[in-house]
């Protein structure tokens, strides 16, 4: 197996750019149709935005709008840039599980004893994956203008999607990883709770920071997720964006340049 490797990560490296391309077209088609096989794998993408936007405007929208100085409708204005954000990273998970299932179901052996690049065979998830985003962003969008939300720059809607694609991608180098390390699709989403769980409660997705005790309020400034809100929100509702933005950009550059070679280096060499 390892001979195998080794001559096929040779082969990899004599493979065009245009060839990878076009591999990497190849294998997105081949996760879309998959996809329309099954498409309860879409169920998650579809029903994830509508159930937290009911959830959380009409249970906690009427306190924590009052304690923002309005009502259930300024609390949909805070929480909808909010839910792009969580959206981002909860759908990346999915690219870890579905990836530890293709090595479980022996698609990736597959994969690999075929003269393709191997980072196609991880571009293709991703793509897929934002793809679902996206689909899961439109979704929200429109349960958020039916419960109310005002949609004050298009250009800044824009803006809000492309930056939360940024950081989504970037997130799924992580659960790749896990996808490859991890032994089972159960481990890899067991894990990706405890790091999702903290990161999206502990920021200001949800609820404004300022009435958590000062340790959280530390960690939340610096949390991604927050600094995705933030922006979010400046660039749909108006207000300062500068900081969080490139905050949100370095994040993003940082997690990809450390996971990327990481993710692409496991799968090279996963026996």
């Amino acid at each position: 197996m390892s001979s195998i490797t080794t001559t096929v990560a040779k082969a990899d490296g004599r493979i065009p750019l245009r060839g990878h391309l076009r591999h990497t077209g190849a294998l997105v088609r081949r996760n879309l149709l998959w996809i329309r096989q099954d498409p309860e794998s879409m169920f998650d993408a579809l029903l994830m935005p509508i159930v937290f936007t009911l959830l959380f405007v009409y249970v906690f929208g009427g306190s924590i709008g009052q304690a923002l100085g309005g009502g259930q409708g300024q609390y949909v204005q805070y929480v909808i840039p909010g839910m792009i954000a969580m959206m981002s990273m909860t759908l990346s998970q999915g690219v870890g599980t579905g990836f530890s299932q293709d090595f479980n179901s022996g698609v990736m052996d597959r994969f690999r004893s075929l003269p393709i690049g191997r980072g196609s065979v991880l571009f293709a998830k991703i793509a897929v994956e934002l793809a679902r985003m996206l689909f899961a962003t439109a979704i929200l969008m429109v349960v958020a203008v039916l419960v109310g939300f005002h949609i004050s720059s298009w250009p800044g809607l824009l803006a809000t999607v492309g930056l939360s694609a940024l950081f989504a991608t970037s997130i799924m180098w992580v659960f790749l990883t896990l996808g490859v390390v991890l032994k089972n699709a159960q481990s890899v989403q067991a894990m990706g709770f405890l790091v999702l769980f903290p990161l999206q409660f502990g920021s200001s997705i949800f609820a404004p920071p300022r009435s958590m005790p000062g340790w959280l309020r530390h960690f939340t400034d610096y949390n991604p997720l927050s600094t995705l809100a933030d922006s979010a929100r400046g660039l749909m509702n108006g207000g300062p964006v500068a900081h969080s933005v490139w905050m949100t950009v370095g994040w993003s550059v940082a997690i990809t340049v450390v996971m990327a070679p990481v993710a692409i280096h496991k799968f090279r060499t996963k026996t």
